[in-house]
């Protein structure tokens, strides 16, 4: 997957985000002509076709190889590895505390990244969260909204899975706003996430087994899971975030 010349990996981003662009032109085309079953999901054919390739990679490659995971490693070491993958987003949740004015969170989520990128062992322990200091998950998608975009209509994009056209810009924003993987070569990026999402998964194996067995549909159970979590975030309304909605949207 390289390139001829020069670092492949800034190329690879701009791939990348071409690949949403196009994703949200073909949305945009395959919208369906007569009225929508949900007026948040006006591309829902395209979508449910989407969300059935999803499904299949993950019931077929990524589940199996994480129950792997989730049986070779004790639950202790799986939960210390995700919190690395947390703390190496916070630099991404401190810029957005900032572009949506909320200093406070900022300070907390600058000084967590410190405290647990040295005393915790470059994050794979969390002694932040035991002095007080408050996790926060701002990203772009979210920055967008607070900014008045839209959120609508939603939006299921190949691997990633429930989005919007707002969260695929946000998306792709973070991603280039990621520092380490302009330095490096392109395989590391790549092996950093396929290790933090099949970790994510061997952590959710129980949760999304049953919410699949539960849900009479569960493309729409997703979807208004989604929609309902992503509203709350933009809102500050944490209360009202649940477990299960959580299980939706991989930070």
């Amino acid at each position: 997957m390289g390139f001829c010349g020069g670092d492949p990996a800034p190329r690879t981003r701009l791939a990348a985000l071409a690949a949403i662009a196009a994703a949200l032109s073909a949305g945009i085309a395959c919208a369906p002509v007569s009225g929508p079953r949900d007026p948040s999901d006006p591309w829902e054919r395209m979508n449910r076709g989407t969300f059935r390739f999803n499904e299949g990679l993950d019931r077929w490659v990524i589940e199996p190889v994480a129950k792997g995971v989730d049986f070779a490693l004790p639950d202790p070491v799986e939960r210390s590895i995700a919190k690395f993958f947390v703390n190496s987003r916070i630099p991404i949740h401190f810029g957005n505390a900032l572009l949506q004015f909320k200093p406070v969170s900022a300070v907390e989520d600058l000084a967590r990244f410190l405290v647990n990128s040295t005393i915790g062992f470059a994050g794979f322990f969390d002694p932040a969260s035991h002095i007080g200091l408050e996790a926060h998950q701002e990203d772009f998608g979210q920055t967008l909204g607070v900014w008045g975009v839209p959120a609508y209509p939603y939006l299921v994009l190949p691997i990633f899975g429930p989005s919007s056209p707002r969260d695929a810009v946000g998306l792709a924003a973070d991603s280039f706003s990621t520092v380490y993987p302009w330095f490096v070569p392109l395989y590391v990026p790549f092996a950093i996430g396929v290790g933090d999402r099949l970790n994510w998964r061997s952590l959710k194996l129980d949760e999304i087994a049953s919410e699949r067995e539960a849900a009479l549909d569960y493309y729409v159970a997703v979807r208004n899971a989604y929609l309902s979590y992503r509203e709350n975030q933009v809102r500050d309304q944490k209360d009202e975030v649940t477990d299960d909605e959580d299980l939706y949207y991989i930070d």
